[in-house]
């Protein structure tokens, strides 16, 4: 075999259609069809069941996968050795991060902490390149969607490797606007009086993001699956809902709201595939992300206390 079989095979098998795969390794879905076809028959066995929803792995194709992942870790390892020597050879000043890299977070974080954190880090590496991918889902990193994914709780399951980053903060808030416009708001119970912006509940894709369950809030008037687009409703005075403290400095006009009798603490976790923990890079890359979160969040939080 291969490395270049091992490749194609890979992308179809993360992309589960050919036309997704072809995009991935540019390559004319017809040709990449051809390709697998061609690796199956040197193989003699079907790596693939094919059905009008797409291609899905075999058994046979289980097995390839785990030694193509390791191969293609096997090759990131094998650049980062190179790179790490000639940076070496270079001198101590040309320890540039360089490259592309893909960041996979929900939309609070991709929002309103990982713009100021990676613009920082490309200002100190300019020839890196940081895709951020803001999903209302968690990221598949198993198909490769991304190289690091941000989340609020910590997957227990997949080839994993998961770093608590650090804790953040939640309460009720409003904009000026509606609260004068409204009657007061002193206790919880008086939630049931006004008009509540969320989530959208059946797209709620993790437990940790079910705010409001707990409250006792029966109906959710504004909703939506974007945190960036429930703050803009607060924004226009349409109503009161949950704010992460970090999002506050972007909407001015919007302030906390029975803050002694409501507050919630979550986390973010920096999960990888365990393929890349070698990779000096990535590794490098990750201490950055992790630093820059934690102290983003340190500081948006401090502005509001």
């Amino acid at each position: 075999m291969h490395w270049d079989d091992m490749r194609l095979f890979l992308a179809v098998a993360r992309a589960e259609t050919l036309s997704g795969a072809s995009k991935a390794v540019r390559l004319d879905a017809a040709t990449l069809g051809r390709r697998v076809a061609r690796l199956e028959r040197d193989l003699g066995a079907a790596l693939f069941v094919k059905s009008p929803q797409g291609y899905s792995v075999t058994m046979a194709g289980e097995r390839l996968l785990a030694s193509a992942e390791a191969a293609e870790a096997a090759m990131r390892g094998a650049a980062d050795g190179v790179s790490a020597l000639r940076q070496s050879d270079q001198g101590p000043h040309s320890a540039a991060l360089s490259g592309q890299v893909r960041i996979g977070a929900p939309d609070g974080c991709a929002n309103y902490i990982l713009p100021q954190v990676c613009a920082a880090i490309v200002d100190q590496h300019p020839a890196l390149d940081i895709q951020i991918v803001a999903l209302p889902r968690v990221v598949n990193l198993s198909r490769r969607e991304a190289d690091f994914a941000i989340a609020v709780s910590a997957p227990t399951a997949g080839r994993l490797t998961v770093q608590r980053i650090t804790d953040y903060r939640l309460h009720f808030a409003a904009s000026d606007q509606y609260l004068q416009s409204t009657a007061p708001i002193r206790r919880l119970e008086d939630l049931r009086d006004h008009q509540i912006v969320g989530y959208i509940p059946d797209m709620i894709f993790d437990q940790e993001l079910d705010y409001l369950a707990d409250v006792g809030v029966a109906r959710v008037a504004l909703a939506s699956n974007s945190v960036a687009v429930q703050l803009n409703i607060l924004r226009q005075g349409a109503g009161i809902g949950v704010v992460h403290d970090f999002a506050l400095d972007a909407a001015p006009g919007v302030r906390r709201v029975l803050t002694d009798a409501f507050s919630l603490t979550r986390s973010f976790y920096l999960i990888r595939h365990a393929a890349d923990q070698e990779h000096s890079r990535l590794q490098r890359i990750a201490d950055l992300l992790s630093h820059g979160i934690k102290a983003e969040v340190s500081r948006l939080e401090d502005k509001v206390s």
